[in-house]
């Protein structure tokens, strides 16, 4: 009975395992399957991080694994992103099946990078790892990095909306301005805490600025309406803007006083940013994992 118990709990973790490997794993589009799924090669001098010079880390595309840092990307006119070493323990060295290669694949996924080199003197590690752009995605340091807190309805379709959006780095979905510390959907639910479901974007205020992602936000949900959002009703679906400085704030208000001048009865309050806590992990990405649609924000051009 022991070893049939040992058994089944085992089992149990495996297969969580599993599904949590399953669900972080990220959309792929027709060519990043390609050569990520299908081992392709993208165009020699095509990708967009070939001539990239900016600071942060790539990581793998289809799991988010960090797996090289800036500073050992070199220039090698190949054609293809070029690194000279990787983040410790983050790249798999395989021989390719045309048996003269060796293939570099992300160790936690096994999404396909490239191939690795030696002994071509670039650099003095003497290695040389031939990345395709496509199984990469970019990471910029934090100094590029600022904050952003937005509660318009339910946080699933306000989240969904925000990744839409160039230059935003992550959007989770979590809860704020409560009355307790490390709030339950349950509770948050039962109305008496106080807590708006929000999302915290994160992105590159050198691609897109927080007067653009707030000017998204009164464009993705209605302002107008007063502790609801469509059919969901309740103070955690109020209109909120939890700003994390002055300049928030005021790039806020300029926008709500546009919105009045338009005719608008804008509901939204701001209110200074408080402890933002992360929702369930069923919460996040959720959209995107049941490959569906919001049911109550859709984009409405009000600027």
């Amino acid at each position: 009975m022991k070893n049939i118990k040992t058994t089944l709990l085992f089992l149990v973790i495996f297969i969580g395992t599993f599904n949590y490997a399953q669900t972080t794993r990220n959309e792929l589009t027709a060519e990043e399957k390609n050569v990520i799924l299908n081992k392709g090669t993208e165009m020699p001098f095509s990708g967009k991080y070939n001539n990239f010079t900016e600071e942060g880390v790539y990581a793998c595309k289809q799991c988010g694994s960090h797996l090289y840092h800036s500073t050992d990307k070199f220039k090698s006119h190949c054609g293809w992103p070029s690194f000279d070493d990787e983040i410790k323990g983050a790249v798999l060295r395989i021989p390719d099946r045309d048996g003269k290669r060796t293939e570099i694949v992300c160790s936690n996924c096994k999404a396909h990078l490239g191939h690795v080199f030696l002994n071509e003197a670039y650099t003095s590690k003497n290695t040389r790892h031939c990345v395709n752009s496509l199984s990469l995605e970019f990471i910029p340091s934090q100094k590029y990095r600022e904050i952003a807190i937005f509660a318009g309805g339910c946080f699933w379709g306000v989240e969904y909306l925000m990744e839409s959006q160039d230059g935003v780095i992550s959007v989770e979905s979590g809860y704020i301005g409560g009355l307790s510390e490390k709030p339950s959907y349950q509770l948050v639910c039962s109305k008496t805490t106080n807590f708006a479901e929000a999302v915290k974007v994160v992105f590159d205020h050198r691609l897109v600025s927080y007067e653009s992602l707030a000017k998204l936000f009164f464009e993705i949900h209605d302002p107008t309406q007063d502790n609801r959002q469509g059919p969901d009703i309740g103070k955690q679906y109020r209109s909120e803007i939890f700003y994390m400085n002055q300049t928030q704030k005021e790039t806020a208000q300029k926008l709500i006083n546009q919105l009045k001048a338009k005719g608008y009865r804008v509901k939204t309050e701001l209110t200074k940013a408080t402890a933002f806590y992360k929702a369930e992990e069923y919460h996040q990405n959720y959209y995107l994992r049941k490959k569906s649609t919001p049911y109550c924000h859709k984009y409405t051009k009000r600027f």
